[in-house]
């Protein structure tokens, strides 16, 4: 089984080891048919912190490194 990445913006680098992701999907509603955006966060392991604020990322699903740390900055795109 393969493991999800997803495409994502880091709009925090503020922690030791840790950068926080935020990640875009676009929803449609099931009656309505309308289409709307939806962002999640998640925290993913940057370990020499070198990706920066702004930067556009993918990020990879990995075992838990801490309580709500799942997921690993891959590459810059």
């Amino acid at each position: 089984m393969s493991k999800k990445q997803l495409k994502g913006i880091l709009v925090s680098d503020k922690m030791q080891k840790t950068a926080v992701v935020k990640v875009e999907r676009i929803k449609e509603h099931p009656k309505y048919k309308k289409r709307y955006r939806i962002f999640k966060k998640y925290k993913a392991h940057n370990p020499e912190n070198e990706f920066k604020i702004g930067d556009k990322v993918i990020i990879e699903e990995c075992r838990p490194l801490s309580k709500e740390k799942k997921w690993k900055i891959i590459k810059k795109t």
